[in-house]
């Protein structure tokens, strides 16, 4: 019944972890030294204080220990579920009524959001998170918008046109996505140089 108890299985899981600890581990390696001593005959009669001072100067100077580092995806990794949130989104593009300014711009969006998505290009985390922004809340969250306020003017007309905000919107998602995209033409420009100069003077 007792080792039922939260308490006890505490204390158990903590003499457990010091037992595999580097500093019992050090401790007893040291200890050992001890015994060694001991059984020469080199520490006397003050054997066990010579083996207890061993055993606790190696788990004084033993390192501490450090909880393992937290693993997070790799960029790759989350591209590779980006990309199947972006064919989602297009499943959900193609079913909603858009106007066709809009659509346009959304269409231009698409081809350059999937062209930054393909392997091999969009490595910054920074740049990964404007992308998973984009495809999984900016874009369906601006068509969502532009639907519940058309009909809603289709019932009570009047006010400022939903379709012009939906192509603003659309426009501002396509700026965004055209800086990474010459952050990244910019990074292979000076890439190519930079190999150009090399082999050059290389050659001298």
């Amino acid at each position: 019944m007792a080792i039922s108890n939260p308490t006890v299985l505490r204390a158990l899981r903590c003499a457990l972890r010091y037992v595999e600890s580097r500093k019992n581990l050090a401790g007893c390696a040291c200890g050992l030294v001890g015994v060694v001593l001991t059984l020469t005959g080199a520490a006397g009669v003050l054997w066990p204080l010579v083996v207890a001072g061993l055993y606790a100067a190696g788990a004084l100077i033993a390192p501490p220990e450090r909880p393992s580092a937290p693993e997070f995806p790799e960029p790759a990794d989350q591209l590779d579920a980006l990309r199947a949130d972006l064919v989602t989104l297009r499943g959900y593009l193609a079913e909603v009524e858009l106007p066709p300014a809009a659509r346009g711009r959304l269409t231009e969006l698409d081809a350059l959001v999937a062209a930054l998505l393909e392997p091999g290009w969009v490595s910054d985390p920074e740049h990964v998170r404007v992308l998973a922004r984009a495809v999984r809340q900016d874009i369906p969250e601006s068509v969502d918008a532009y639907l519940r306020t058309r009909w809603w003017t289709r019932v009570v007309p009047g006010g400022e046109s939903p379709e012009r905000h939906l192509e603003r919107q659309l426009e501002a998602l396509r700026t965004e996505a055209a800086a990474i995209a010459a952050a990244l033409q910019d990074a292979e420009a000076l890439r190519q140089q930079t190999h150009t100069r090399y082999l050059e003077e290389r050659g001298h």
